[in-house]
């Protein structure tokens, strides 16, 4: 018995239209493939149903293959009927880079997959964490080129160019030393550390982690 939820004939598998010499490709340039300024790719295009057991999704696919031979041929899939072709290989090229980032900054910084119960809690948290290292870089790379210090370092772990830690490390002593002696002008008698002494504890919590 026929499935009756399929309508119309079966289209030929995208592995028959790459082999098909009637199929009808047309060229276009696609910049930044793959951090290649630009590539010329042969692309065919349509839609299709997609048969997965108790659903029905359609699909726009895009077929490609490498004018150069550079690579091998490629299918993408979109649940966008009316999306252009082109506009959804970008938006994989655009995938690519943004996964590279999120495994860069948990390899390098120990960025770990969020655990909050609501979505905007979610989707704020990883942009804010994000941003916060941009800012201590930039602001550490100024600290750095006006009065470059030696980053710390311990016997077992030496460390010759300074690592986050010590860039974080230089912030927080630029933000937390010139207000280290402050008190309020209304009782002078307050009794405080000497700065040398406050100096010594901030310098130990700058470089905590």
């Amino acid at each position: 018995m026929a499935n009756p939820g399929v309508v119309g004939r079966r289209q030929p598998t995208l592995a028959r239209r790459l082999a098909n010499s009637r199929t009808r490709w047309r060229r276009f340039k696609v910049n930044g493939w793959y951090g290649r300024s630009e590539r010329l790719l042969q692309i065919v295009s349509g839609t299709a149903i997609w048969h997965h057991p108790g659903r029905l999704v359609p699909i726009r696919y895009v077929l490609v293959r490498d004018v150069a031979g550079a690579f091998k041929p490629q299918a993408f899939l979109c649940t966008d009927l009316d999306a252009d072709p082109v506009d959804i290989l970008r938006w994989f090229v655009r995938r690519w880079s943004i996964e590279v980032t999120f495994a860069e900054v948990r390899r390098h910084l120990g960025v770990e997959t969020q655990r909050q119960w609501s979505d905007p809690a979610i989707a704020r948290t990883t942009p804010a964490l994000l941003g916060l290292f941009s800012l201590i870089t930039l602001w550490a790379n100024v600290l750095y080129a006006t009065h470059a210090s030696a980053p710390r370092t311990a016997s077992w772990y030496p460390k010759p160019l300074p690592t986050f830690s010590d860039a974080l490390a230089a912030v927080r002593r630029e933000l937390w030393i010139p207000h280290n002696s402050e008190t309020s002008s209304q009782q002078p008698d307050i009794a405080k550390h000497s700065e040398s002494e406050l100096n010594r504890l901030i310098n130990v919590a700058c470089d905590a982690a």
